[in-house]
C-alpha cells in the first residue's frame, strides 16, 4: 500500500487519541493512559479512529504510544495478553480503515512508537536524558517494534522523541525491522526537548533508509514552520508536522494549562515548506482535523 503522497498534496494525519477518548468519557489518569482503554474498551478506540477518518484524516495513528509489554505487565496484565494488546492496536485501526474502503480514499495505519519516557508516565518524554543505557533503550524498543510490525501496519509513526541519544538507538532498529516510518521529535525553539540542536536530530533520523519523512510533533504550533524548513533542508526528505494545541502539560497536576493556539490557517505554509504529513497531536480533536482537511483541500 502507498505509504506517502505521490503528488505535492499532503496526507492529513489524525489528532490526539487521548483527548478524543477523554471527550468520550474515559478516565486516562492511570499509568497505562490510552492503553487502558485499548484493553477495556477496544470499540471506543475504533470509534476514535472512525471519527478522525470521517473528519478527513488520511492517516490513523494507533493507540500504542504509551503501550509496552513491561508497562502492561506491571499493571497486572499477563505477558501474552500484553503482547496481543500491542498487536491489537494495529488490528483495530486496520479494521476501521478497511470498513471505509468502499469510498476509494487512500487511508493508512501508522503504528505509534512513543519514546521510552512515555511508558514511565512521569513526563520524561518532555525532557529525555533518562539516565539509562543504550542497551536498555534497545531492549525496550525492539520487541515493541517487532510486535507492531507483525500486525502489518502501513508504517511506523516514531513520535515525540525528545532526545538524540534515543534516536541513535531507534534509527538502526528501523532498518532492522524493515518497515517504513516517519520520525518526529518533540521540540521547542529549534532544539529537542533534551536541548540538542534540531539540525543534528534531523540528520540522525534521516540516516535510516526506512525513514520517509522527518519533523516535529507535540510542539507549539508556532515552532512548526522553522522546524519544517530545517528538516527539509537538512535531510532532503518530506517533513512531518503535527503540533499540539499549544497548551502546556503540567505533570504534577496531570493537566493542561494556557491557551490553545492551534490554527489551521498556518498549515498551508507548512506544506509550502515541505510538510507532506500534517495533522495534530494532544488536544487537537476531530473538529480541528476536519477544519485542517478543508483548508488543505481548498489550498
Amino acid at each position: 500500500m502507498q505509504t506517502g503522497p505521490d503528488t505535492d498534496r499532503p496526507l492529513v494525519v489524525d489528532g490526539g487519541m487521548s483527548n478524543a477518548l477523554e471527550d468520550r468519557g474515559h478516565d486516562l489518569s492511570t499509568a497505562l493512559w490510552t492503553a487502558a482503554v485499548l484493553r477495556a474498551a477496544p470499540d471506543e478506540v475504533a470509534a476514535v479512529h472512525r471519527a478522525y477518518f470521517r473528519a478527513g484524516a488520511s492517516v490513523a495513528t494507533t493507540a500504542s504510544y504509551q503501550a509496552s509489554v513491561p508497562g502492561l505487565v506491571a499493571a497486572g496484565v499477563d505477558r501474552s495478553e500484553a503482547e496481543d494488546l500491542i498487536r491489537a492496536s494495529v488490528r483495530i485501526a486496520r479494521a476501521v480503515r478497511d470498513d471505509l474502503a468502499d469510498d476509494g480514499q487512500t487511508r493508512l495505519v501508522a503504528a505509534s512508537v512513543g519514546p521510552y519516557g512515555a511508558a514511565l508516565a512521569d513526563g520524561s518524554e518532555y525532557r529525555g536524558r533518562y539516565g539509562v543505557t543504550a542497551g536498555r533503550l534497545r531492549d525496550f524498543h525492539l520487541p515493541r517494534l517487532e510486535l507492531l510490525a507483525s500486525a502489518e501496519p502501513d508504517l511506523f509513526a516514531v513520535e515525540t522523541i525528545p532526545d538524540v541519544e534515543e534516536a541513535e538507538v531507534l534509527v538502526p532498529l528501523l532498518d532492522e525491522v524493515g518497515l517504513p516510518a516517519w520520525f518526529s521529535y518533540s521540540a521547542a525553539e529549534g532544539r529537542t526537548r533534551a536541548g540538542q540542536p534540531l539540525a543534528e536530530a534531523f540528520a540522525v533520523a534521516a540516516s535510516s533508509g526506512r525513514v520517509l519523512a522527518v519533523g516535529v510533533n507535540c510542539c507549539a504550533p508556532d515552532d512548526v514552520l522553522d522546524a519544517v524548513r530545517l528538516a527539509t533542508r537538512v535531510t532532503g526528505l518530506p517533513a512531518v508536522a503535527y503540533p499540539n494545541s499549544g497548551e502546556g502539560w503540567d505533570n504534577g497536576t496531570h493537566s493542561w494549562s494556557g491557551h490553545a493556539s492551534y490554527d489551521v490557517s498556518l498549515a498551508p505554509s507548512w506544506v509550502a515548506a515541505g510538510a507532506r504529513y500534517v495533522g495534530g497531536c494532544c488536544r487537537v480533536g476531530p473538529s480541528d482535523i476536519a477544519a485542517l482537511a478543508g483548508v488543505l483541500r481548498d489550498g
